[in-house]
């Protein structure tokens, strides 16, 4: 049993706002039964522990009544019903933001009214009002774009009116928004991209838009674009069902993104009420705009919104303890997810490799390639990029020389592998024993092991390593070639690897941006989708289903052979904590949040597509929690000297790269106090 009050299950203090879009009943002119229905959907969000819910725009009134919206009666109505659902808001936890159209000063304005804990926050006007094809607001409307530094009277009170306005909670930390209405994200600068210059984390559109073919797709595009130009969330909120369709339709749709990743789409075209929910991670949007000088850069051309904008701060109820997460955690961030772009992401990821080696074989000019094939994932990966790179520079196959060379800890099966895929990929093969040079090496410097006795510590298996290493860097030398490096991007991370004359080393690093965890997938997907022959592809998969292990030290009594993951923890585990920390800087306790709702129960959630069933694991806190341990001393305080070494090679992930010329600088002396203290104080 978990204690669901500990601090750590609660998704806030990780630095994450619950928003949602909600497409309430909607009834053309009937502002009381509008008012009834977003108090409604308000109660339910209330129940779901939203903190932000956004409406259509001009939700109170509904949008296609034309020139009902300069009736007097309509103008009043909304405006005193706005006092209705402030004074309903005082026992509802989220921020609310509501459609209506205002009046001041002789003009009529379309309006987003922000209303939280029984307050009456701020008043927001539209900027660009369409007037092209089925859109006639300027005959209904005036701008808001040039409002600034303003205020509106709203049922006798006065309250910050205009586009210069972020909402700032006094509660959650990073939690600011912005609020622009339809229109404004189809202008050429949207007002957003202020408003997250200014400092907001979400950006929430309150839109009518109706809908004709395609335009569902227009407005994915929109909202995408923007969270990733504008580096924030973006919430957007259509009308729905019980608009006016006179002329037009509606389909109530609603959308969160993050960064640029869709969180969560409502049902579209449903006849009853849609709340669209999803928790966005403002602490990882503010630690990206922290690695971004262009958006600061983009700031001060800006003139420094953050300067001239208003901040309206304001209180609301977040809920405590543990809610839940809603938002897709990815198991596999390396791995491609998109069902839809599969087949493209594993080809675009697989010839980065290629293409990045067929650019250092035209420029060393060399006669050959030469690899070590142990019949391990690393080296079968690298191989068959190699075999890539020289079909598309037309050169022969046995142009790559590898060498399978077996020590004390060679299984008999792993060997078979490399053989068998050495003959079927065609290239030149050939297989040097070290354990000759080995012991006589062991014997040199006066190792137990040559004595006879069962020593297999670091020394025993680093002479193995070394002598692999040095063995192909002759041979390179020999056939007028490079050595190919087959070291991963998960080993770099791990420090899995022996320091030069070792496997850290090499003439070009080709898997060095690849983590464990994509370099299989990769090779499931050249398996299962006709990359190679059909005697390449089933060596491919046999591979696959083999122990991850150095085979550096002699099986056991009772045929157990070495594990890698046994000693250094499961590869997709290390590769979800690589991402988060490595990408976004996120704090120890945040990876393991994230990890154990994304690993505890492997039912939950999706997995990449084809992925093998019996290999779909489940993890608990603890497991998680001691393997995130190991993680931290290894990734922050033990590895980096070899990090600061590495070769060169092709960063293949939009998560990054572990080379000192690239994503990752760190000195090689550093302490992993302060991260490994995090986890101590805030995991249980």
């Amino acid at each position: 049993m978990t204690d669901s009050t500990h601090p750590f299950y609660a998704m806030h203090e990780h630095g994450f706002v619950r928003v949602a879009t909600s497409t309430p009943h909607v009834k053309t002119a009937d502002v009381a039964a509008n008012r009834d229905a977003i108090l409604a959907e308000a109660r339910r969000a209330h129940a779901a522990h939203v903190d932000l819910l956004v409406f259509p725009e001009l939700s109170l009134s509904s949008y296609a009544i034309d020139d009902l919206h300069l009736q007097g009666t309509m103008i009043e109505a909304v405006e005193a019903t706005i006092a209705d659902i402030v004074r309903a808001s005082a026992d509802l936890s989220p921020v609310l933001l509501v459609g209506a159209a205002l009046e001041r000063k002789g003009r009529l304005f379309n309006c987003a009214v922000v209303i939280a804990g029984g307050r009456l926050l701020g008043v927001v006007p539209k900027s660009y009002l369409p007037n092209y094809r089925e859109f006639y607001e300027k005959r209904w409307f005036a701008s808001g774009k040039a409002m600034r530094d303003a205020t509106i009277t709203v049922n006798g009170q006065d309250v910050p009116f205009g586009v210069d306005l972020v909402f700032a909670s006094q509660l959650l930390r990073n939690f600011r928004f912005f609020v622009e209405i339809c229109e404004d994200v189809w202008a050429p600068s949207p007002p957003s991209t202020l408003g997250a210059m200014a400092g907001a984390t979400i950006l929430a559109n309150l839109s009518a838009s109706n809908i004709v073919i395609g335009k569902s797709d227009e407005r994915h595009m929109l909202c995408r674009a923007q969270s990733a130009r504008a580096m924030a969330a973006y919430v957007y909120c259509a009308a729905g069902h019980g608009e006016s369709t006179t002329d037009l339709a509606w389909d109530g749709q609603g959308i969160v993104y993050e960064l640029g990743d869709l969180l969560a789409e409502s049902e579209r075209f449903s006849l009853e009420p849609e709340l669209c929910v999803a928790d966005v991670d403002c602490d990882r949007i503010v630690m990206d705009r922290l690695r971004s000088p262009t958006f600061n850069d983009a700031a001060d051309v800006g003139c420094r919104p953050e300067e001239t904008f208003r901040t309206v701060p304001f209180r609301h109820a977040p809920a405590g303890g543990d809610i839940g997460l809603v938002r897709p955690v990815s198991r596999f961030p390396f791995v491609p997810s998109r069902a839809d772009k599969l087949d493209a992401d594993c080809y675009e990821a697989f010839n980065i490799q290629v293409d990045g080696l067929m650019r250092r074989i035209e420029s060393t000019r060399a006669k050959s390639l030469v690899i070590g094939i142990s019949g391990g994932l690393d080296s079968t990966h690298a191989l068959i990029v190699a075999a890539r790179a020289c079909d598309r520079l037309g050169l022969p196959r046995d142009f790559i020389r590898g060498y399978t060379m077996p020590g004390f800890g060679t299984s008999d099966g792993t060997k078979s592998n490399a053989w068998k895929l050495m003959d079927a990929v065609g290239i030149a093969a050939q297989e040097i024993d070290i354990r000759p040079a080995a012991t006589t090496m062991l014997q040199d410097i006066g190792h137990a092991f040559a004595d006879g006795e069962p020593v297999y510590d670091v020394t025993f298996e680093n002479v193995q390593a070394g002598l692999r290493t040095d063995y192909l860097f002759r041979l390179a030398s020999q056939h007028n070639g490079f050595v190919v490096g087959t070291g991963d991007l998960s080993e770099l991370a791990l420090g899995w690897c022996t320091y030069g004359v070792g496997d850290q080393m090499s003439h070009y690093a080709v898997n060095a941006g690849v983590p464990k965890t994509l370099i299989q997938y990769l090779i499931r997907w050249c398996a299962t989708t006709d990359q190679f022959s059909a005697s390449t592809e089933e060596i491919l998969l046999a591979i696959l289903a083999t122990e991850i292990s150095p085979e550096l030290v002699p099986a056991g009594a009772d045929g157990a052979i070495q594990s890698t993951e046994a000693k250094i923890g499961p590869y997709e585990l290390n590769d979800f904590f690589l991402h988060h920390v490595m990408r976004f800087g996120q704090k120890p306790s945040k990876v393991a949040f994230l990890a154990w709702h994304a690993w505890r129960d492997a039912s939950a959630g999706t997995w990449p597509a084809g992925f093998p069933e019996e290999k779909k694991n489940a993890y608990e806190l603890a497991v998680i929690r001691s393997w995130l341990e190991k993680f931290v001393g290894r990734f922050f305080a033990f590895s980096q000297f070899k990090r600061s070494a590495i070769p060169n090679g092709p960063k293949v992930s939009t998560a990054g790269a572990l080379s000192p010329r690239g994503d990752w600088r760190a000195p090689s002396d550093a302490s992993a106090a302060v991260w490994l203290a995090e986890l101590e104080q805030r995991v249980p």
